[in-house]
């Protein structure tokens, strides 16, 4: 009895499992996956052409690195290096464009000549020097700035080396005369005059 019943449950397990493999939509017989597309020839060349431009790649980022640490040091240095670090050196055509106007320079030299007809000899000295002061910054402002003294002006790497030893002798009769209290006579203004005239004429800026 009990094998009969053994049997029928067998039978009714095949009889399931073949209407299962009937069913149509289940598929029970699986192939492997499909190969992958192959890569288009043009991205294979590609691939390969990075490959062999890998190394100058490597100094070219590192290069680029270098540049822009540099580029931040420079600018660093901008702010807190003496401006003469990055001054260029002068040229000709910016000693022409130092040299006072030869016509302004003659007219200035009239001024003073009739303070020193009155006997004013202080003020003609010191109007020829202060004028040429300020004929200097309104060529130069960015460089003859109003903290300046004669002195630093007289110290100017960008003057030629006659001018800059005229302006210094009529700057210094200046401190000794106007601002010193010395008294200043005819001499001391013809000296004056004719430092001035070798500071702002050709002669001086060759």
């Amino acid at each position: 009895m009990a094998a009969d019943g053994g049997r029928a449950a067998e039978a009714k397990l095949a009889a399931a499992h073949r209407a299962l493999l009937e069913t149509p939509g289940i598929q029970f017989d699986f192939k492997g996956a499909p190969p992958a597309p192959k890569p288009p020839p043009w991205l294979k060349g590609l691939a390969e052409f990075l490959e062999v431009i890998a190394p100058v790649m490597v100094v070219v980022f590192w290069a680029g690195v270098a540049a822009g640490v540099l580029f931040i040091v420079y600018l660093v240095a901008r702010e807190f290096a003496p401006e003469s670090w990055f001054r260029r050196r002068s040229t000709v055509s910016d000693v022409a464009d130092w040299r006072p106007d030869a016509a302004a320079a003659r007219a200035l030299l009239e001024d003073a000549d009739r303070l020193a007809e009155a006997g004013r000899f202080e003020e003609a000295i010191h109007v020829l020097l202060f004028r040429s002061i300020d004929d200097l910054a309104g060529r130069r402002p960015g460089v003859v700035r109003p903290a300046l003294t004669s002195r630093d002006i007289a110290g100017l790497s960008v003057l030629p080396p006659a001018a800059r030893a005229a302006f210094a002798r009529l700057a210094g009769a200046v401190e000794q005369t106007f601002f010193g209290g010395r008294p200043a006579g005819a001499d001391a203004f013809r000296e004056a005059r004719a430092d001035y005239e070798a500071f702002a004429f050709a002669e001086g800026w060759r």
